[in-house]
């Protein structure tokens, strides 16, 4: 942590998405207090977004409970944090679990999740556990600043590609799979300069829920996970200096968390034994903030 009461050394990067090996601190995808137990032996996971932040977090605790590990990266701009992700993942595989793989794909286009699906399928035959995960957010202090152009972008990256990955993964998946998605705190509490990106975390709890409801009858469970401040490339690449060094200080545990903190919440999730009766709910690992709904 910083010195006079930052949580974080002011920094800004200048470009989405976020580049987590600039970042300062790293934000913290393991933990010596994480023990693995093979929750997750023998299934094949898709981590959008996997790469940084929470989704390499998510994929390192994936590998430890011993799934088979697929993710998502932006090419040609995270190139490093992907390739840092599958030498992480590699280091982290148990028992016959197959080498991880990384996939570069614009995920706001249909037949682009498309492709990422089919590239899953050929290497591993099937997916388990679906984690809908990627996401961009830019500030703006009115809703006029919005344009048309930035508001399809901001809604395909976080809400259609949710629709487009589960339209092609699910006749891969069968009973017993899983699908998370990750909507966000703002989703209950609102966010005046983050107005599309909260629109569209809103819309990924409905999302949630209704197509919880949809698939019950297939044995597949739906859920999702609202984290509050976190760590991520996200924050540096939206947010200004000053508000990254105070990051997470107005929740009531007066801290943002790292990746790892959320994490286990996806691996809850995603094996059977642990979360068989739950379906169309959402985690809230948001640092102690009371949300209703």
């Amino acid at each position: 942590m910083a010195s006079d009461g930052q949580q974080f050394p002011p920094q800004q990067q200048d470009s989405q998405p976020g580049k987590e090996h600039v970042m300062d601190p790293h934000p913290q995808y393991s933990s010596h207090q994480y023990k693995p137990s093979n929750k997750l032996q023998g299934k094949i996971a898709l981590v959008t977004g996997g790469d940084s932040g929470i989704g390499r977090a998510v994929c390192h605790c994936f590998a430890l409970e011993g799934a088979t590990v697929a993710f998502t990266y932006v090419k040609a701009q995270e190139e490093k944090d992907a390739e840092e992700t599958v030498g992480i993942l590699k280091k982290a595989k148990s028992g016959d679990a197959k080498d991880p793989i990384a996939i570069a794909a614009d995920l706001g286009f249909d037949e682009n999740c498309k492709k990422v699906v089919d590239e899953v399928v050929k290497a591993f035959g099937r997916i388990d556990i679906l984690v809908n995960n990627a996401a961009e957010q830019y500030e703006s202090n009115s809703v006029e600043e919005i344009d048309e152009a930035r508001l399809l972008r901001v809604l395909r990256t976080n809400i259609c590609s949710y629709f487009f990955l589960t339209r092609h993964g699910l006749k891969y998946m069968k009973e017993g799979s899983s699908i998370i998605n990750t909507t966000s705190i703002n989703a209950y509490k609102g966010h005046a300069k983050l107005l599309d990106y909260t629109a569209t975390k809103g819309a990924i709890v409905a999302f949630t829920r209704g197509l919880a409801l949809q698939l019950v009858n297939k044995g597949i469970r739906v859920n999702g996970v609202a984290p509050g401040p976190i760590w991520t490339p996200l924050i540096p690449a939206s947010f200004t200096k000053e508000e990254c060094a105070s990051f997470g200080k107005d929740v009531p545990m007066q801290r943002a968390a790292h990746p790892i903190e959320v994490a286990p919440c996806y691996v809850f999730l995603a094996s059977s034994p642990d979360s068989s009766y739950i379906s169309g709910q959402v985690l809230h690992p948001n640092g102690g903030v009371v949300v209703n709904g």
